[in-house]
């Protein structure tokens, strides 16, 4: 995947703002290595429009595998789960003897990647011969093969391929073959230890062990019931006893030569059976053998570990493999969830959806029972500008009309009907920030300072979008500086959208203008009704149901919205401040 080097198509802000940022962090991904995948995504930029287009196309395949295949689909993510980072210990393997700990985490690698082969690679129905698990995935076969053909008795060994795989870029390379040298029983369970299996010699060693293991438990047993016949104490199966001080015999106890003390309170005294020179014989003869079997063990782990080094490429690759699978699950669940579509994505640098829908607002109204209203809008290099009166979701607009861009230009699908999309070497913000207002700068300051940087930076085929600015000044200014930045926008290459209150700004024949509907439509008897006993928070939810969040292009029309007025009504300002405000406006 070709992508722009040294280039930054969005700052944090924008990113954060226009809700990419959002989608990230609300992908269903389940593997560390997935996880770097997202962290490493770049976007594509002009001259780059073929590879995004085939990286789009993965997408859509990737939907249609998901679609058609929900049980195979959980499976593969259910693998994914239980997957951990073993890269570096992969990568130490070359150098360093790994630890028990370290074989087993590779060892569980290779059980997750011979999962995954089972249920990507070799879950093509009548594909049984590269499998080393014929039984196991023709059972898991027929289950998935079920779920689309409703009836799993009569998919057999010979029925052809009914439904999608994964993509064939997404199969692992086979790694049995290290498998079997870390699983020698071939038990293929998820456990790992230093097999005698590993060695004849480790075996003879650890027999030798047991066998003296025994002759001392043999001594130890034979000294216990000779004290308990000579002397009427009984030991625990430990080889030890607990004597309270206060009780009888405790001096006779304690005095026996074949018992030492090991432990002490003010109440009791535990003793235990000393080792007698039979069993100091046996106990040097196995320390001997201990170090022995460290020693053989050692040898073992530095020769797995140099046959996982042999792995390494090949080990590496398919931890991609699975993060790039991770990943294309992930935006194909997401697109899927949130019905999202392939933008089209076209050479000339435009910016056209249909019923467009800002993913994080969308959520939010979804979550409160509500109905989303969706947009739709067409820009082109130069200015456009959306006139309307507050809470007519003008800012929501202006961040959709970055979303649905920067999704595509990181290679995910977009949330509306249809999308055009050119794509962009630059894309900015500018909006409130309450952080330069945290660092000591007024509004007004921090909208000056982020304004420099999108004028420094700017470029050919920039996407610039502008919140309300120089609302925070008095309007005589504000209108000036506003109109000011319009002129400069229009000479240069960049799609320009702006929202402001000042309808002046819109006077340039060469500004487009766009409006939200608002209460253009609305039947103000009816809203007037719900509204008259509504209390005030249920009042400000009444008018955003009636809002019609929709923008129209104003062809002639040089007018201020009524929105503004008609709400500050509604909302029980006193009649005779509004009309003369309509005066005014005369």
């Amino acid at each position: 995947m070709l992508q722009g080097s040294n280039r930054r198509l969005a700052n944090v802000k924008t990113r954060r703002e226009t809700g990419l940022d959002y989608v990230m962090l609300n992908l269903d991904l389940n593997t560390p290595f997935g996880k770097k995948k997202l962290k490493e995504l770049k976007p594509f930029y002009p001259g780059q429009e073929d590879e995004l287009r085939k990286e789009l196309n993965r997408v859509e395949d990737m939907v249609g595998f998901v679609k058609q295949n929900p049980v195979l689909t959980d499976k593969i993510q259910e693998v994914f789960m239980e997957v951990k980072d073993t890269s570096l210990t992969i990568t130490r393997s070359s150098a360093n003897t790994l630890s028990v700990v370290e074989l087993y985490e590779v060892k569980s690698l290779l059980l997750q990647m011979r999962q995954l082969l089972k249920l990507t690679k070799y879950h093509e129905i009548g594909d049984y011969k590269g499998c080393h698990c014929v039984s196991e995935c023709k059972d898991e076969l027929i289950e998935a093969a079920s779920t689309l053909t409703g009836d799993a008795a009569e998919v057999t060994e010979n029925s052809p391929k009914e439904y999608n795989t994964v993509p064939e870029e997404y199969f692992l390379e086979d790694t049995e073959k290290l498998l079997d040298e870390l699983d020698p029983r071939g038990d293929r369970i998820n456990t790992f230890y230093i097999y005698d299996e590993f060695s004849p010699r480790l075996g003879e060693l650890r027999k030798q062990k047991r066998e003296y293991e025994l002759l001392i438990r043999k001594a130890q047993k034979q000294k216990r019931e000779e004290i308990r016949r000579q002397h009427g104490v009984m030991l625990t199966p430990k080889f030890d006893i607990v004597v309270a001080k206060s009780h009888p015999d405790f001096e006779k106890i304690q005095s026996l030569e074949d018992l030492e003390v090991v432990d002490q309170d003010y109440m009791s005294v535990t003793l235990k059976l000393k080792a007698d020179e039979k069993v100091y014989g046996y106990t040097n003869e196995m320390e001997k053998l201990n170090t022995e079997i460290d020693e053989e063990e050692e040898r073992i782990r530095e020769i797995l570990s140099r046959k996982i080094s042999k792995y390494e490429e090949v080990l590496l690759s398919n931890c991609d493999k699975m993060g790039a699978l991770d990943l294309a699950l992930a935006r194909a669940i997401f697109s899927i969830k949130h019905d999202m579509v392939k933008p089209e994505i076209v050479d000339e640098h435009i910016i056209e959806f249909e019923d467009g829908r800002n993913l994080q607002v969308e959520d939010i109204v979804k979550s409160k029972g509500k109905k989303y209203c969706p947009v739709s809008i067409a820009l082109k290099d130069g200015v456009t500008v959306i006139t309307g009166a507050n809470m007519g979701g003008k800012t929501i607009s202006l961040k959709l009309s970055g979303q649905v861009p920067i999704l595509a230009q990181y290679g995910f699908f977009v949330p509306a009907k249809s999308a055009r999309i050119g794509l962009s070497n630059y894309m900015q913000i500018l909006i409130g920030d309450s952080q330069s207002v945290e660092r000591g700068l007024s509004s007004f300051g921090s909208e000056m300072e982020e304004l420099k940087e999108i004028l420094d930076k700017g470029q050919d085929r920039s996407l610039i979008l502008v919140d309300e600015i120089a609302s925070g000044t008095n309007p005589t200014e504000g209108t000036a500086l506003t109109k000011s930045l319009v002129d400069y926008l229009i000479t240069k290459p960049y799609i320009s959208l702006i929202t402001t209150h000042f309808e002046s700004v819109t006077e340039r024949d060469e500004v487009v203008n766009m409006q939200v509907r608002g209460l253009a439509d609305c039947d103000f008897r009816k809203l007037n009704r719900e509204i008259q006993y509504a209390n005030r928070r249920d009042r400000i939810n009444i008018i955003s149901k009636y809002m019609d969040y929709r923008l129209c292009r104003v062809e002639n029309e040089k007018q201020v919205p009524k929105d503004a007025l008609n709400i500050a009504a509604m909302l029980g300002i006193d009649k005779a401040i509004i009309e003369r405000a309509k005066n005014y406006i005369k």
